[in-house]
């Protein structure tokens, strides 16, 4: 079994420090130090300086100190899009429940779609030294990048499957899930079929689910009719923003993919108070299969991700890079979303 005196040194080390960092910006130690403790007392234009060192050198300001160093062998990072999510609470039970079984906790934050919200969650984590971290698809900031790739300790993405990365993948493609959509809806005998992006802007993953959509219809000798509703609504009024303008619309869609659940839904409630019929006069079919999803009258079709499943095998891959269980971690693994068809379609 590996010393863990040992292992904390081989993990620490090539760590960049502060003196790094301010020789980098060219300002005294003490001036990095007061950057991050009374960044009141510091220069707009050391601040800056500052600033851009700490993103291009993957800067982590150590957090733990003397004796509480071993505190970092029973904490996992994890940063999700959204904490209040439907989609992401299977993940985040399944990962919690199988770390807590072997006396892990998780360290839980929200990026809420931006990379730079996450970029902040990572350093804050690491600087914790936990013991391994686990974050949610591809899409990071370049200091996120500098300070994975320096971090040393075992990594994985989730929600994703990019083969040529360096972390650990446990996820499914995204484009997939769009080809999928299309080629149901095709098959019921639908033409003309629209797609309805995020209203969350930073949402890239939705965006590939609609190229993996419109690169089918493509094939299909079909034209793409995609609407991005405005950022600033809630999803249920982005949902129901689209419906109206998409059936208003010179060549209105006989059915409609909508980024999620959340934004289906109220799409299928603002159909109904517009007079319409689901599925006769438009097809409505999400993404997620939210818990209200089959509840819906009518029933909503969509995509079930495997969110449990992610979440357990996340948590089982950490805790077998960190040798706590036995196993060989794979570094992908490729997961299926399960077509889940009703009354909507």
């Amino acid at each position: 079994m590996t010393d863990p005196k040992h292992q904390r040194k081989r993990r620490g080390a090539g760590r960049v420090t502060l003196a790094t960092v301010a020789t980098h910006a060219g300002v005294s130690a003490m001036t990095v130090s007061r950057y991050f403790n009374r960044p009141d007392l510091v220069s707009d234009e050391h601040r800056q300086r500052i600033a851009q060192a700490v993103t291009e050198l993957g800067y982590v300001p150590n957090l733990v100190a003397g004796g509480l160093a071993s505190a970092r062998g029973k904490i996992v990072g994890m940063v999700i899009p959204n904490i209040s999510g439907p989609i992401f609470a299977h993940t985040i039970q399944g990962f919690s429940d199988t770390l807590s079984r072997h006396g892990y906790q998780v360290l839980l934050a929200s990026s809420y779609f931006s990379a730079e919200q996450e970029e902040n969650a990572v350093r804050a984590f690491l600087g914790w030294s936990p013991a391994a971290l686990v974050l949610t698809s591809h899409f990071h900031s370049v200091g996120t990048e500098k300070m994975l790739a320096q971090a040393q300790i075992p990594l994985v993405e989730t929600w994703d499957y990019q083969p040529e990365r360096a972390p650990m993948q446990i996820g499914f493609s995204h484009a997939q899930v769009g080809v999928t959509s299309v080629r149901y809806l095709y098959g019921e005998g639908y033409r003309r079929i629209a797609f309805v992006q995020n209203s969350a802007a930073g949402d890239l993953s939705a965006l590939e689910r609609r190229d993996g959509y419109a690169a089918t219809l493509a094939e299909l000798g079909l034209e793409p009719q995609v609407f991005a509703p405005d950022p600033s609504l809630a999803p249920f009024e982005a949902g129901k923003q689209a419906l109206h303008a998409l059936m208003a619309s010179e060549q209105p869609p006989d059915a409609i993919i909508f980024a999620n659940d959340n934004l289906a839904a109220g799409g299928l409630l603002a159909a109904q108070r517009a007079g319409l019929r689901i599925p006769q006069d438009c097809a409505v079919m999400g993404f997620g299969d939210y818990p209200f999803a089959e509840m819906l009258l009518p029933s909503l079709t969509t995509i079930r991700p495997p969110a449990l499943q992610i979440g357990v095998l996340a948590a089982t891959r950490v805790l077998q890079s960190l040798g706590i269980i036995e196993g060989e971690p794979p570094h992908l693994e490729l997961l299926e979303c399960e077509l889940v068809a009703r009354e909507s379609s």
